[in-house]
């Protein structure tokens, strides 16, 4: 049988901006059907802080501290929590809700389209697994998050190696299609992290110090050799060919989807009104 023809975009490095206009202008693309699915693959210049759709960038986070370190700044049209994005390779998944056999739930389709980050992780030779919430206290952390840090702790179907988190994603669903992108990290620089957000106090800010390296790991902390974004790159693109049973074609956007792409980037991503709304 004839699998499935999905569009693969690696963007490379980015503006924080033009990677979040890239994602939803593509989530646009495809609900208007003038392009089928796409798995994007990318990377941020500069380092950049993200915050989710939700989140008080006033209120979590220390606005002065990404200035004075030359960070991006930007806010997703996905939910969750504030991510560092510095050494990691970058996802995207836009595929229709109503796309053959994907779940109706929001968890279990996380869980479908996480399969190929699974298989990836597998592909560098490490012991990946999803991560389910196994008592009340993980679950009742995931209805009111104790910090505003995204690899605090992991969620429904995050992957998880030797019990850290090793991937971070956010899905929202627009126009009847889901926009799932995430962050692989290959390193962690915790202090950095920690840097840029405002905590009630010292003492909260020293139990998070603590706290993030045994919840959160980097791919490099895990293994002896040291793995580059592009084998990442080719191991989770085989990855989600497997694991969705699809092909990956390779696509470049056209002079009119550019246009549309930094209009968007333009009216909305690089303006305060979206970026520090309250």
């Amino acid at each position: 049988m004839m699998k499935a023809k999905w569009y693969f975009i690696n963007s490379g490095p980015c503006r924080p901006s033009y990677n979040m206009a890239l994602d939803e202008a593509l989530l646009d693309f495809h609900s208007k059907g003038e392009i089928p699915p796409v798995i994007r693959f990318y990377e941020w210049n500069p380092a950049t802080l993200s915050i989710g759709y939700f989140q008080s960038a006033e209120k979590d986070i220390d606005l002065d501290a990404v200035k004075a370190q030359n960070l991006g700044f930007v806010r997703r049209p996905t939910g969750g929590r504030a991510v560092l994005h510095e050494h990691e390779l970058t996802y995207s998944i836009i595929v229709t809700e109503q796309y053959p056999n994907m779940p109706a739930t929001v968890t279990e389709a996380y869980r479908v389209l996480s399969e190929g980050l699974l298989v990836g992780f597998q592909n560098l030779g490490l012991e990946a697994y999803f991560s389910v919430p196994d008592t009340e206290e993980k679950r009742a952390d995931l209805k009111s998050p104790k910090s505003a840090v995204c690899f605090d702790a992991p969620s429904w179907y995050e992957l998880v190696v030797e019990g850290k988190k090793v991937a971070g994603s956010a899905q929202t669903r627009q126009k009847g299609v889901i926009l799932q992108h995430g962050a692989i990290l290959l390193e962690l620089d915790e202090e950095k992290l920690l840097s840029v957000f405002k905590f009630s106090s010292d003492k909260v800010k020293e139990r998070m110090r603590k706290k993030l390296p045994e919840k959160a790991v980097a791919i490099n902390q895990l293994t002896s050799k040291k793995i580059t974004i592009s084998q990442c790159i080719d191991a989770f693109r085989d990855g989600f060919e497997k694991a969705l049973d699809i092909e990956l074609v390779p696509y470049e956007l056209t002079s009119e989807q550019l246009e549309y792409v930094r209009n968007l980037e333009e009216k909305k991503y690089l303006t305060d009104e979206w970026n520090y709304r309250k």
